[in-house]
């Protein structure tokens, strides 16, 4: 499906779309010392060219899922740096895989320098992935109240997909799923019945 992703006819087209967009918003407000946790294939680094960029990633799933070597192997829950020492907080798309949200976000709290900023986004309506470490999903007061509690001030939250778009999301994602069930159990017949 890689040749596909920059068009409609991958079932995460409309998700791959607001990459671009979360690229702008990271290299527009990340400054200092930035620390990206879940940082995969540390595909951050090259848009932060000015800062000081940390890959940070826990090691079952750097290896054992993107096959990828980060700055620094450790748990979210446990950061291995001083406290106040981070400009800038990377976690996109990484909260919802997270077994301890809660110690996680106090690390963050904790690793901030005063003024530090934490640039965090998280789907809503998104199938399973990455199972067995897919734990959790938030609404907008949900996210803000574990930010809130774990002593972090934060902007509200703003969902990037809506109505609709959210809609058809899930749906490509459906065909695309039926399509590959056909596909590996050799219905020929039925191959074309997802997206149809």
């Amino acid at each position: 499906m890689r040749p596909l992703r920059s068009t409609v006819l991958h079932p995460q087209w409309l998700a791959f779309r607001e990459d671009a967009v979360q690229r702008r918003w990271v290299k527009q407000v990340a400054s200092g010392r930035v620390l990206d946790i879940g940082s995969a294939d540390g595909h951050m680094r090259n848009l932060l060219e000015r800062c000081e960029y940390v890959a940070l990633d826990y090691p079952v799933t750097a290896q054992g899922l993107y096959g990828t070597r980060p700055d620094i192997f450790a748990d979210a829950a446990a950061l291995p740096f001083a406290d106040a020492c981070m400009d800038t907080v990377l976690l996109l798309e990484v909260l919802e895989h997270v077994r301890d949200a809660r110690g996680v976000l106090g690390e963050i709290s904790r690793v901030l320098k005063p003024g530090g900023v934490l640039l965090l986004s998280i789907p809503f309506l998104y199938p399973l992935h990455d199972a067995p470490h897919d734990y959790r999903r938030y609404t907008a007061p949900g996210l803000e109240d574990a930010i809130r509690r774990a002593g972090l001030d934060g902007e509200p939250a703003t969902p990037r997909t809506r109505g609709f778009q959210a809609a058809a999301l899930l749906v490509a994602i459906a065909c695309a799923e039926g399509v590959l069930q056909a596909w590996r159990h050799h219905r020929w017949r039925l191959l074309f019945a997802p997206p149809l």
